[in-house]
């Protein structure tokens, strides 16, 4: 995914925004989420031809650029463990609670033990100490895997729903239940709020989209910044 394609991504996400809270566009919208969608994980997930950017995140890296911290770039210092981490615990989280009222994938496949993680939540608000301990410890092959079983939930979740819902609050029951959960760090409860104050289709526009797309290019900054430090030697 070349920089090209990606500013032919933000120009759909645009088209998406304006179609998805219009009910008599609501098969026009999930079509559209489901192309969006699926250039932001593995080409694996949605058995695409097309190079995703996820796929050129990937492409040739070496563990030691996955697992580098801290790297500064603009907008993060955070490693690209981080990076995935953080966005498929947030897609996890809102798509599976909070639009699906459902328990999370973290829950239910025995995912803290294959990570080799010792975090539920999603990220915010961590020490370095914490994000360092994470970024050493998190198993990459096991990160790749959950994301890819988030990533094909999502979809069936999306696909499923009926006109009008992209129009629904969240419930405030749903956000109550992943603060229980500990879904967020102390101190981190903003996001919740944040959630809160969204339609179910804004967490569609930012959780399963945008969220992604802002964080994996981060993560594509890193990759390139260690590259050209490697080098130069």
């Amino acid at each position: 995914m070349d920089l090209k394609q990606r500013k032919c991504w933000n120009e759909n996400h645009k088209q998406l925004t304006n179609l998805i809270f219009t009910m008599d566009k609501h098969a026009q919208a999930v079509e559209l989420f489901l192309n969006q969608h699926a250039l932001l994980h593995s080409s694996q997930m949605s058995h695409s031809s097309v190079t995703t950017l996820e796929d050129y995140l990937l492409d040739q890296m070496a563990e030691h650029a996955f697992r580098t911290y801290p790297v500064k770039v603009p907008g993060t210092k955070n490693s690209i463990a981080w990076h995935l981490w953080h966005i498929t615990r947030i897609e996890d989280m809102t798509m599976n609670v909070l639009l699906n009222d459902e328990e999370q994938i973290f829950e239910m496949g025995n995912w803290k033990e294959r990570l080799q993680v010792n975090y539920f939540h999603t990220g915010n608000g961590m020490m370095e100490e914490e994000v360092a301990d994470l970024s050493s410890n998190i198993n990459l092959s096991a990160l790749l895997a959950y994301r890819l079983e988030v990533g094909r939930r999502t979809r069936e979740i999306v696909a499923s729903m009926l006109p009008g819902q992209f129009n629904q609050k969240v419930d405030p029951i749903r956000i109550k239940k992943l603060n229980d959960n500990g879904a967020v760090k102390q101190g981190e409860s903003w996001l919740l709020e944040y959630w809160g104050n969204k339609r179910l289709g804004g967490l569609i526009l930012m959780p399963a989209t945008r969220h992604l797309f802002l964080h994996l290019n981060k993560a594509v900054r890193i990759k390139e910044k260690l590259q050209k430090l490697n080098e130069l030697g």
